[in-house]
């Protein structure tokens, strides 16, 4: 199964599971970019508003994914909710995705992240996995399995 992790991360956690996966699952990895900044404790802020709001914004990436049979697609949670790379990714994206997994990355509650991901898109994924960061060798472990196992499952 040809598999792209794709992700954006504005701290780096959820590059570091990206990686992790898709080292596991021999993938390719296509990281969003998003062209606004989020530094410090204001673009901290202004980044819970847009995500809560549902905001969209003006993105970069390389790898289209009609050309995979499955994307995994992952985010931090921003105030409960997905971040505005991500929406933007999913809207733009959401006719080329055969086959979609997500999972998000948070310091506590994952809010109506996974859900929003969902409602985005269309449908729903074949997997959704939150990794919580005091947990989070657990959680990539845990999410390596269920995507292998879904992996062996299609071959």
């Amino acid at each position: 199964m040809k598999t792209l992790v794709v992700f954006y991360s504005r701290s780096g956690t959820t590059k570091r599971v990206a990686q992790e996966v898709a080292k596991a699952l021999n993938a390719d990895v296509d990281e969003v970019i998003d062209k606004k900044s989020w530094k410090g404790i204001l673009g901290f802020l202004i980044a819970g508003y847009d995500a809560t709001k549902g905001k969209t914004t003006e993105i970069e990436f390389e790898k289209d994914p009609s050309g995979y049979d499955l994307v995994v697609i992952g985010t931090p949670v921003w105030n409960g909710r997905v971040t505005p790379a991500i929406r933007t990714y999913l809207l733009r994206n959401r006719e080329k995705i055969k086959n979609v997994a997500f999972f998000c990355t948070c310091a506590g509650r994952p809010g109506k992240c996974l859900e929003q991901m969902e409602e985005i898109l269309g449908r729903r994924p074949v997997l959704s996995k939150v990794l919580v960061r005091k947990r989070l060798e657990e959680g990539i472990k845990d999410l390596i399995e269920e995507l292998e196992t879904l992996n062996s499952l299609s071959s």
